[in-house]
């Protein structure tokens, strides 16, 4: 029997983040049992707490966030990793900032303060995933299978979209081909990507010293390659680190070929959903459990179904993005959108991976907040014009059986000009938010 684990004493590392460029102080720290890994911000008020879960990743592009609110921690697939790789189940990871430090690209600094640092094993017992079945990730060029094994496994094939440095490996992943097969290798881009990412606001901690750069046929790096398929391996190291994010250990054998950050999170996401069918199937064939009948709802002040609603809004099935106005209540109107598989943006947006666009809960949110207005100075014949959007924040992505919870607030009415602050909720979670102005016009 395999018992969980953790560090036998605290870890420390500082370093500049790769993206962000800010200076970071990293410390991890021991946990106790089944409290998994945490990531904790030091530096904001409350020392907020994000886990290390596939609910809370928010971003998958050139590396993988976590959010949790307005908290959020980037590029944790490396720290993650080395974790994972060592076979360490309950860590804290304390940053004061919002990325760890990059180091030299790889894991292999994080391998060292964890060996000093030492590993413990814990009372409790370790339990791991065995998928049932083969769960397959198809996204873009991204294909990943996952089969049961009684081991951690990867075979993995990497290469660009014109086909250079096509690289392959495979390997059982263990604590000790994990260190001396895959935590060495560095991160890697192309030439061409530098100027676009530095655009975008990311690898403002760059430079030869924590990444290879490949340029046509030739590669720029500080010292020689570490392997001779270090590209691929790097690539084996970030699923390493995503595929942690499940919350306990594999036995399978992953078959990767162009691999992810977008496709790892995938790949978890489908294990979930696999872990969860015997829940799902017992809820299905059970019979419901007996229970009081719940006392009626009272009618919300300013409440409306899909017919009242109509009549304040000009737009019609597919771009009616509101079903229902839960209330008004001075100011403030709330409504919501049961967001399912029939949406027709899901053909396209994503074939296989169906999120709701963002503008579309913009969108959303600006149809809410014009009933709000017109039913604020009762005009008739009139429609409301979307003009701007400011402060707009996409937080986690919305897909098919979500209810979006639109919250807005009316926080300027002068003549036909309106300006609204609004944000949608999921769960009791906010997923995006905006400040919105519009006007009206002549029907």
């Amino acid at each position: 029997m395999l018992h969980q684990q953790t560090l036998n004493r605290p870890a420390g590392f500082s370093g500049i983040g790769l993206h962000s460029g800010n200076r970071v102080n990293m410390t991890i720290l021991p946990a106790p049992a089944n409290s998994g890994v945490r990531f904790r911000r030091v530096d904001l008020d409350g020392q907020p707490e994000i886990e290390a879960r596939v609910e809370n990743v928010s971003e998958t592009n050139r590396s993988t966030t976590l959010s949790k609110g307005n908290v959020k921690v980037q590029t944790v697939e490396h720290v993650l990793a080395a974790l994972a790789g060592y076979g360490i189940d309950n860590a804290v990871v304390e940053l004061d900032a919002n990325e760890p430090p990059i180091a030299d690209g790889s894991s292999r600094e994080f391998c060292k303060i964890i060996q000093a640092a030492g590993i413990v094993a814990l009372p409790e017992k370790k339990e791991f995933f065995t998928p049932t079945e083969p769960i397959e990730v198809r996204l873009g060029e991204t294909v990943m299978t996952l089969f049961p094994d009684e081991h951690f496994k990867i075979t993995c094939t990497s290469a660009d979209k014109k086909g250079r440095f096509t690289q392959f490996y495979s390997t059982e992943v263990t604590p000790k081909t994990w260190e001396q097969e895959l935590a060495h290798a560095r991160t890697f881009c192309f030439y061409e990507e530098i100027e676009f990412l530095y655009k975008n606001g990311l690898i403002k901690g760059g430079s030869l010293e924590n990444a290879v750069v490949i340029r046509d046929d030739a590669v720029l790096t500080a010292e020689p390659l570490r392997y001779p398929e270090e590209f691929v391996r790097h690539k084996m190291l970030d699923i390493v680190g995503d595929l942690s994010l499940l919350g306990k250990p594999i036995r399978g054998h992953i078959i990767a070929v162009r691999p992810g950050h977008a496709g790892n999170a995938e790949l978890v996401r489908k294990i979930v959903a696999q872990i969860n069918q015997p829940l799902r199937a017992q809820q299905t064939f059970s019979p419901p459990p007996a229970k009081d009948a719940p006392a009626p709802l009272p009618a919300s002040e300013g409440a409306m179904g899909i017919e009242e609603l109509m009549k304040y809004l000009p737009h019609r099935p597919p771009f009616l993005l509101v079903d229902r106005i839960l209330k008004i209540d001075g100011m403030k109107i709330t409504g919501i959108k049961c967001v399912t598989m029939n949406e027709p943006f899901f053909v396209g947006h994503f074939p296989g991976h169906p999120i709701m666009p963002g503008v579309l809960q913009l969108e959303a949110m600006a149809q809410v907040a014009g009933v709000l207005l017109l039913k604020t100075i009762k005009a008739a014949n009139q429609v409301a014009y979307f003009m701007a959007a400011d402060n707009v924040k996409w937080r986690r992505p919305v897909g098919p059986g979500d209810v979006l919870v639109m919250e807005l607030e009316l926080t300027k009415c002068r003549g036909k000009i309106g300006k609204a602050k609004g944000v949608c909720k999921v769960d009791g979670e906010i997923v995006s938010e905006a400040e919105i102005t519009f006007m009206l016009r002549d029907a």
